[in-house]
């Protein structure tokens, strides 16, 4: 895919720079949005969709909404086997119509060869319409990967989610229906907005985040969703939508899910505390999946979906 004469600038970036703190965004989006769900007349019959991370929480209720909606063949994208048959199990169980087809591909995001795997058998499929990347890793104390050598928050967030990203853009384009492009929806997070980044100045942007004494948990995990942003804005100079509509999209801060299981004590209670007091709900939180990949249109090409609707 060659790059554009001319620079493409999606919704997002022809949005003005926001002008609340992280304080107000939260509050805004938290207790003063209403949600959109899907319309009741969304329907995916026929259509093959993946969601990475999805034996639990958002992505599983993400999941279940889509066959809600009629969605013929399911992909669970999981890093433990068990789990991911277990959950489509629990769906096959509710969603008993005979033509629904849910599979489970194992994909380990701490190792390229488990995310070339997984594509190759994506790109194995007859029809792909759309797939969400969900998965993500959160963690307070500094771990590197030792497969790759690069910290854990930034190689599963950032680097193998791009690396799959990029490795599903082909299959999108040449497997989805004639005339409708392909989908793709990367999960980030409203935190990406007030990332600091300082490694920014460094002449190797990548190993400065390896850098134990340096790390700083809340700005490393913010940095590794901006730098989705980052990507994706260089991305969609070479993918045109009518092929593949790529976007991002922030599920806010969600109850039930198990995104900070990794925590310490101390910070899982503190996230316990803010998802009871102001977190969505599963259905509310997996509906912005839903949005993003599935009820928005090419209009959100490049663009970073908050609070259901398009954010700077």
């Amino acid at each position: 895919m060659a790059a554009k004469s001319t620079r493409f600038m999606s919704a997002s970036a022809q949005l003005p720079q926001l002008k609340q703190g992280p304080g107000g965004i939260f509050m805004t989006s938290q207790f003063h949005t209403k949600p959109e769900l899907p319309p009741k007349t969304t329907n995916l019959a026929g259509q093959t969709g993946i969601i990475t991370g999805s034996n639990t929480g958002l992505g599983f209720t993400c999941a279940d909404m889509l066959l809600g909606f009629g969605l013929t063949h399911l992909i669970l994208g999981v890093r433990t086997k068990s789990k991911g048959e277990a959950a489509a199990k629990q769906l096959r169980d509710k969603h008993k119509s005979p033509g629904i087809t849910i599979d489970v591909f194992l994909l380990d995001l701490e190792s390229y060869d488990s995310i070339q795997a997984f594509s190759h058998q994506c790109a194995a499929l007859p029809r792909i319409d759309f797939a969400i990347l969900n998965a993500g890793a959160t963690e307070d104390t500094f771990k590197i990967v030792k497969a790759t050598g690069h910290e854990r928050l930034i190689q599963v967030n950032f680097l193998s989610t791009m690396l799959l990203a990029t490795l599903l853009l082909p299959t999108l384009k040449s497997k989805s229906p004639p005339g409708r492009p392909g989908r793709l929806t990367i999960v980030s997070s409203g935190l990406s907005l007030h990332a600091k980044f300082p490694q920014h100045a460094a002449r190797r942007i990548i190993p400065a985040f390896d850098v134990e004494k340096d790390f700083d948990v809340m700005d490393q995990y913010s940095t590794s969703k901006l730098l989705i942003h980052l990507y994706l804005d260089e991305l969609v100079q070479h993918v045109d939508a009518h092929d593949v509509v790529v976007n991002c999209v922030d599920p806010g801060l969600v109850k039930g899910t198990e995104l900070h299981r990794e925590l310490g004590k101390v910070s899982h209670f503190v996230m316990s505390v803010m998802k009871s007091l102001s977190g969505r709900s599963l259905e509310v939180g997996a509906s912005t999946y839903v949005d993003a990949a599935v009820v928005k249109g090419e209009e959100t090409h490049g663009c970073f979906l908050m609070n259901w609707k398009i954010f700077p």
